[in-house]
Parts: structure tokens; sequence; C-alpha cells
């Protein structure tokens, strides 16, 4: 086999395993698409997917008993509070106090909206996606989502000089307990605490438990075009079985209940997490459910809290809801950093990132951080490149006697091929040495192409000129038409196969790359324009030194 036909094949193997992934996705995409298609008319009186209070420890979560709606027609409204503060713009609505909408100030929407905040939580349009919290027990009532809390005020503002606001809601029950509901914020600060207070003023004791939760309509990874898709779904991590994704059609299929003792559960989506994080030596049950078109992940104690008549206690949770970042997420809670999903290659992605990082960290610019990475991958590889590229120009010497040989056997290939193997042979030469730095960079390659697309420290990253955003594609192409033509200028260098077919095939593979690279991140596509610039520097000098010299100096 030659230089070119390992060529092709470890360049199709490649595209093969990422149209693979997306193909797969996209089957996903498809069979969601037919869930919510089929799903029946809604009911007058919703559900709001209330778990249920555990009879016993082991208790599971609830079913839907009502009829399934469509994702799309929006939870119950009551009033709306506003919230505002120098990191996030939040509604909060009376009814069960939820968390319903939750823009993120610092992340724009898009690169050329810089003053629209990116949308994370959402009761309204195609995607509901929030979070909720409150009490369960048996008999009485508890403060929970169906509840209809009342506020204060309709508009709460985080001021100059002040770290912590807090947004009050209340609810009196017909048992004569007083529930207030806070939200604490914080300056600077995607950590959302929720506190709720239990005055009891019946006169039998009061027993309950907390429960937290996300409700989001079911929605799928990207699509083809993505190459990879990123994931968009459910996660826990829990101190016995360490991070697990919750897959939407897993939720679908069947429900989660696990007992644990800290960890957390999480929504990912692309750059952004949310996460409920219990503490650390409480006991709760997992659980997941899918009710109305939504998928429902969250967390509920098994251990109740008993107040005795005249008492108060104060019940906790936190909320994390914000994007990936590596330095914020390591702080929050054990393996939350785990959320940034570099996939089978986080052995290579994670001290990529921290070396781009520590890079980025001197020079302030991410697309001058990867060129300086891939420049000392390069030296890493110098080596083995070097060799490499001797045994190709070595190959290159050899091209006149083989195309002898091809005009001497003609088209009997086997004959052909012994007698290629025997110049090889007297001629020390090995045919398959010139691929290996291909192979060797595939790793690197998907590797980078992890850290591009998961570490939200990318999004929207300039370079310069036209390159806005390093983790899009390039808007003009400019970067994939140079990675083109640094690959036409190694083929001049490499041997050329003497079957004619896959000569021709060897020429076309520089234009069949530059097409498919059209839609990759442009960070992706500079760290590998710059690799062939340096490839082709290097092999150029080597094959000068052999073909004038015999050695390179």
């Amino acid at each position: 086999m030659d230089n070119a036909r390992l060529f092709l094949i470890a360049a199709l193997g490649l595209i093969l395993m990422l149209l693979w992934q997306a193909w797969e996705e996209e089957q996903k995409k498809t069979a969601g698409t037919d869930l919510t298609a089929t799903q029946t008319k809604p009911p007058a009186e919703p559900r709001l997917g209330v778990p249920q209070a555990p009879e016993t420890q082991t208790a599971p979560p609830p079913r839907a008993a009502a009829a399934p709606r469509p994702a799309d027609e929006g939870l119950a409204r009551g009033a709306r509070i506003a919230v505002e503060t120098d990191v996030v713009r939040a509604v909060i609505d009376t009814q069960g106090g939820d968390l319903r909408e939750l823009s993120l100030r610092e992340y724009p929407v898009a690169a050329d909206k810089p003053n629209e905040p990116f949308p994370f939580l959402r009761d309204s349009g195609a995607e509901l996606y929030v979070a909720q919290s409150g009490l369960i027990g048996h008999g009485g009532n508890y403060a929970n989502h169906k509840t209809r809390f009342a506020a204060v005020a309709t508009g709460y503002a985080l001021r100059d000089g002040q770290n912590d606001l807090r947004v009050p809601l209340t609810w009196n029950s017909p048992d004569g307990v007083r529930y207030t509901k806070t939200y604490l914020f914080h300056r600077g600060s995607y950590v959302i605490d929720i506190e709720i207070t239990v005055e009891n003023g019946a006169r039998k004791e009061w027993s309950g438990y907390l429960y937290s939760q996300f409700q989001r309509s079911h929605v799928e990874s990207g699509g083809l075009f993505n190459v990879i898709p990123s994931y968009t779904g459910g996660a826990i991590y829990t101190p016995e079985h360490k991070y697990e994704k919750i897959p939407f059609d897993e939720i679908a299929k069947k429900s989660l209940k696990r007992e644990v003792t800290g960890g957390w559960v999480a929504m990912l989506q692309h750059y952004f997490v949310g996460s409920w994080m219990p503490r650390k030596d409480e006991r709760n049950e997992f659980y997941s459910d899918a009710q109305d078109g939504r998928r429902i992940l969250g967390y509920k104690n098994l251990d109740a809290v008993r107040i005795a008549p005249g008492q108060s206690a104060v019940l906790r949770t936190q909320l994390y809801a914000g994007a990936k970042e590596q330095r914020i997420l390591k702080t929050l809670a054990e393996g939350m950093e785990l959320t940034v999903d570099y996939g089978w290659l986080t052995v290579l992605s994670a001290p990529l990132f921290w070396l781009l990082a520590w890079i980025h960290g001197w020079v302030g610019n991410w697309g001058w951080a990867i060129i300086l990475v891939t420049v000392l991958i390069k030296a890493a590889f110098y080596p083995l490149s070097a060799a490499s590229y001797r045994s190709m120009a070595q190959m290159k010497k050899l091209q006149p006697k083989l195309q002898a040989l091809k005009e001497r056997y003609g088209d009997d290939r086997q004959k052909l091929n012994q007698a290629m193997m025997e110049l090889y042979k007297t001629d020390k030469i090995n045919p398959l040495g010139g691929c290996l730095p291909i192979i060797v960079q595939i790793p690197v390659f998907l590797a980078l192409y992890w850290v591009l697309l998961e570490s939200v420290e990318m999004r929207q990253a300039p370079w310069i000129l036209w390159i806005k955003d390093l983790s899009a594609q390039d808007p003009y192409y400019v970067l994939p038409i140079v990675m083109g033509v640094t690959m036409y200028a190694q083929q001049f260098l490499n041997p050329q196969p003497v079957d004619p077919i896959q000569k021709k095939m060897f020429m076309l593979m520089p234009l069949f790359f530059m097409v498919f690279f059209l839609f990759f991140p442009a960070g992706l596509v500079l760290y590998w324009t710059v690799n062939n610039l340096l490839s082709v520097a290097q092999q150029w000098q080597i094959t000068r030194a052999i073909a004038g010299k015999g050695k390179p100096a």
C-alpha cells in the first residue's frame, strides 16, 4: 500500500467517524420529532409535575396521570417579578415561585448583537426551560410550584455597593403555616441560593421534604452542519457512579430513581449548564420523568424536616445557571467540570485546553494562543515528522525507477507490487513511513475540535480582522481556502502514486478537504492551516537537502 492510499484511508476514516456520529444524532432528532408529533390535545388543567413525597425512603416519583400536553403550551402564569443584577436578568413567577426566565448578560446571544444577553431559562416560545423548587409531604398544604405566592414588589435591581439581592415570596396555607420562599442573588455570580422558611403556626408538628427540579421541553442537539453536535440533555453526578449523562430519549423511556448522598443534577445545553446542588451530607433521591411532552430532572430529600408548633426552620437549595467556565465549575461542586464534555478524548482535550488557557493568559487572544500551541505541538513531533519527510523525500527520488517498473509490468499489478517491494527493500525505504504524522495528528485534531466545540471560553472569541468568532465557521471561507492551498503545496513535495487512479484521487484530496472544512470552526481550520504551513516549510527543507546532498544538514 503506497502513501496516497494510506493517506486516503486515514482521511476517510476520520470523515466517516464524524459523519457517523452526526448521522446518529440526526436519527435521534427524527425520533424525537415523531414523538412530539403524536402528543394528544392538552387538557383544561395542566399537570405541573410535582414530585410525590416519599412514603418510605425509596418511594418513586409519580408518573403522569393526566393526558399529555404539547411542550409549547407553556406553564400557568401569575404575576411576573423582574430581577436584574450585574450579570443576569431574571423573571420569577408568583405561580409556584418558579424561576421562569434567566438571561446571561456577560454572554451575548451573537457576536453581532453584543447588547442582547443569551436567554438561558425561558417559559415562552417554542422551547420551555424553567427551574422549580418547593416542599412536599403527606397531607396538609405545602408550598410547591402549584402554589400562588404573593410578592411585595414587581421589580428588584442590585444597586451599586450592594453585594446581595433578596427577592421574597410568601404564602399562608389554610393549615396556619406561613411559607417564605426567598431567592438570593449575588454580585458577579451565577449561583442563586433559594431559601424556604417554614413558620409552623399550626397546632401539630409540620413534616416535609424539599425538592428542586428542571422542566424542559424535548429539544435535540444540532444537525449535520455541526458535524459532531454538542450534547443537550440531562446529567447527574453521584459519589458512587460519578458523572453520567441522562439523555432526553432515555428519560422518555424510563424514569430515573436513585438514592444518593451529595452529588448534583443538571441540564446541559452546549456552552451552558443549569445545576441543582444539594448539600454534600444530604440524602436525596435523584429522579426524572417525562410529562406533557417535557423532560423533568431533579432531586428530593429523603429525610423529613420536622417542625414543632410555634417553631420555624429554613430549607435551602442552590442553583447554578450559567456558562461552563472551567475555572468556575471547579469551585461549585465535585465533578462539575465534567459537564465540559470532551468525550473519549478528554485525556488529550483537557491538557490541550489547559495549555491554550495558559498561553491565552500571556497573549490575551485565543487565535494567537491556537497558533502558539500549534507551533509547540509541531516542535514536539519534529523528530517524528523529520524521519517521515526523509522517507517521503527518498520515495520521491525513486519516482523514475517506479515509473520504469510501471512501464515494464503494465497492468500486471501482482508483479508490479512485488517489484516495488523489492526496490523499497534494496534502497531501505519504508513506503508507509510518510503517513505517520497524518495518523498521529488525527487524535490531536479531534481533541482540539472538542475544545473549540465545548469550551465556552472560545465562544465568540475573536482573532483578527474578519474572524470574530473562533468557534464558528469562517464567514468568508478565507482560512479553508488557504488551508487547501497549503495542502496542494504539500502534494508537490510528496512522491506521486504510480497508479493513475490513485494519482487523481490524491490530487483531489485538498479540494475535498477544503470543502469539508468550510463548516468547521475557524479556530480548528486555523490550527490545521498553521500546521500545514510549518509542515511544508520543514518538508521543503528536508526534500531539498536530500535532493542536493543526499542528507539534510
